[in-house]
């Protein structure tokens, strides 16, 4: 078996290409953050985490899947499980940064749908439960985060602060539209073999995967650093 990237592999290809983006955007978040207010430079550190956390998982699923040609459930989750929290603390982290009075039970709410999104889909891929009943449980977290900031108290609170709220609004579409992306590739993976057959569409699945982070996770940080640049520009 060949363990080299090889051209014809897109799976392979999308893996490298998102390694090389996250670790240019993780650069980049760390030096910009350098120069934005200090209320804002948590926030940029933050998305800078993220996407390192996630250029160091997709070296390490890049090769497992050029190794194996099996997609790197564990690998995957264990990035999600990491870099997804930090990217609902950053709705926390911004109102705070722009001084806005908001409890910390925001926070923790949106961790509570996070960790139900990511457990439920788990345990569907991993073979805990269903590829159903995983759906099910994964959306069902996704509607408690989707529900908090768009209706919750982070809403209210965003809706204060004019200059906050376009990235606000930004921010959320992202977890509406953008996340949308990885339950169709659960669907496309594990949902659609069920009506049509036993084999799991590991290819589709990946790819759609991969694309969701690439969006989900360089834009979300870039939505962050351009309202820091902004509100830096005021002071």
């Amino acid at each position: 078996m060949e363990y080299f990237l090889q051209s014809s592999d897109y799976v392979a290809v999308s893996f490298w290409l998102v390694s090389i983006a996250m670790v240019a955007s993780t650069t980049f978040f760390f030096y910009e953050g350098m120069f934005v207010k200090a209320s804002w430079r948590t926030s940029m550190v933050v998305a800078g985490l993220v996407t390192l956390i996630a250029a160091i998982h997709y070296y390490y699923m890049r090769e497992f899947w050029v190794h194996t040609g099996e997609s790197p459930t564990v690998y995957r989750y264990i990035d999600w499980l990491l870099t997804v929290p930090l990217q609902m603390i950053e709705f926390y982290l911004i109102l705070v940064a722009a001084g806005l009075a908001v409890s910390s039970s925001v926070f923790w709410r949106l961790l509570l749908g996070t960790m139900v999104m990511l457990l439920g889909g788990y345990s569907g891929e991993a073979g805990w439960v269903t590829p159903s009943l995983g759906f099910v449980i994964g959306m069902t977290g996704w509607v408690i985060i989707v529900f908090e900031i768009f209706r919750g108290e982070a809403n209210v609170a965003a809706s204060k602060n004019k200059s906050l709220k376009q990235a606000f609004d930004a921010l959320r579409m992202i977890v509406l539209i953008g996340w949308a992306i990885y339950p169709i590739g659960y669907i496309f993976g594990f949902l659609t073999p069920m009506i049509g057959g036993s084999i799991i569409y590991e290819d589709a699945l990946n790819i759609i995967y991969n694309l969701a982070d690439f969006i989900n996770k360089i834009l979300f940080g870039l939505i962050i650093w351009n309202a820091a640049i902004k509100d830096t520009i005021r002071k």
